[in-house]
């Protein structure tokens, strides 16, 4: 039985995600909180095994109860947000960095025809996020842990020299993949493209609290937009990200790949096609195995290759598929991802203090 505390101001709002939760047979709520102090509270006296938190509340925000709830009584968290207005979204990244595993917009009302879709996804959403061992934040400012050490694979130095970074990354890829775009630095030499697989309503939030808090450039991808060193694409919603020979980007409305749209897979797919060894692959934290079987052709086509370690990895599932067939040369934690990145494009790593050519 998943134990759940429910964090939202509304009265409704809390009633309203009591009946989902309390209508499947694994979930019980064992609380709700109307604001972030009674959620502290309500987390140190219950022990919920997953929290689902608001973000605008009175007496204290979710992005603030959030951070000292990960602070001194972790737990995995999802912001469930009421409103995607832009400050609304963004801020719900921000919790993010502070502990949160994954951002979600509160399900539509009975009458709304994707009631059901959204309820689902809600509920597994929690089941899948009280599975995860979340560890203890540190106040800001505090010592950063060590990062442990990487692993290489033999023949990876075989492989050319990227002209583009193709990342792919599902849940706790946003903290990853802004960890990575920071240790590139703003002088980076090679666009960036990322599929990231979240909600709907969330992806231009995501690509603003990306620009924001990393040096290179990040924007939402255009259709038929020239590809700029420098610069990092995100996949919009609905739409597979695709690469054109002449070094443009395609918006790609075509079926779902691995039963989603954008996904990883067809991202490498098409990077493998135009740029074969001239290209890199990264693939990050996440469930399920979109982008495992893609990352495996492009180490096939003399790309490097690149999946997330162990440690460092919220869910390790996409990178570990990778690793157990033998797709990535290398296997790093993100920020060493973006040192061997760095190095392999001729650049010395930024921001991270990591000697170039170190690879463990």
């Amino acid at each position: 039985m998943i134990k759940v505390l429910i964090v939202d101001d509304s009265a409704s709002v809390r009633l309203f995600l009591e009946q989902i939760f309390s209508a499947d047979p694994g979930i019980r709520v064992v609380g709700t909180a109307a604001n972030g102090q009674e959620a502290i509270a309500a987390v140190e006296r219950l022990n919920p095994d997953v929290v689902t938190m608001d973000i605008y509340m009175p007496l204290m925000n979710g992005l603030d109860a959030t951070r000292t709830i990960m602070e001194n009584h972790p737990v995995p968290i999802v912001i469930v947000s009421g409103n995607l207005d832009p400050e609304e979204v963004l801020t719900s990244f921000r919790a993010m960095e502070a502990g949160a595993l994954v951002a979600l917009a509160k399900p539509r009302g009975a009458g709304h025809p994707d009631h059901e879709r959204e309820v689902a996804s809600l509920v597994l959403m929690v089941k899948l996020m009280s599975e995860i061992k979340v560890v203890k934040r540190w106040p800001r400012g505090g010592k950063a842990l060590p990062s442990p050490r990487a692993a290489a694979r033999r023949g990876a130095e075989a492989a050319g020299q990227p002209q583009l970074v193709a990342i792919g990354a599902s849940t706790g890829g946003p903290m990853a993949i802004q960890t990575v775009l920071t240790g590139l630095g703003g002088h980076f030499p090679v666009p960036v493209l990322i599929v990231q697989h979240m909600a709907p309503g969330f992806v231009r939030g995501f690509a603003e609290w990306l620009a924001l808090t990393s040096p290179l450039p990040v924007r939402v991808a255009c259709h038929g937009e020239l590809i700029l060193p420098g610069r990092a694409y995100v996949a919009p919603d609905g739409f597979h990200l695709l690469v054109e020979a002449g070094g443009r980007l395609r918006l790609g409305g075509g079926p779902p790949d691995n039963g989603l749209r954008p996904s990883v897979s067809s991202l490498f797919r098409s990077v493998a096609e135009v740029y074969g060894r001239n290209a890199a692959g990264v693939l990050l934290t996440g469930m399920g195995r979109d982008g495992v079987d893609e990352l495996l052709l492009l180490k096939q086509k003399g790309a490097v290759t690149i999946a997330q370690d162990q440690a460092s990895s919220v869910v390790y599932g996409m990178p570990a598929e990778a690793v157990r067939i033998g797709a990535a040369d290398y296997v790093l934690p993100p920020d060493r991802i973006a040192a061997t990145l760095a190095r392999l494009t001729n650049k010395p790593a930024w921001n991270q203090g990591i000697t170039a050519g170190n690879n463990g």
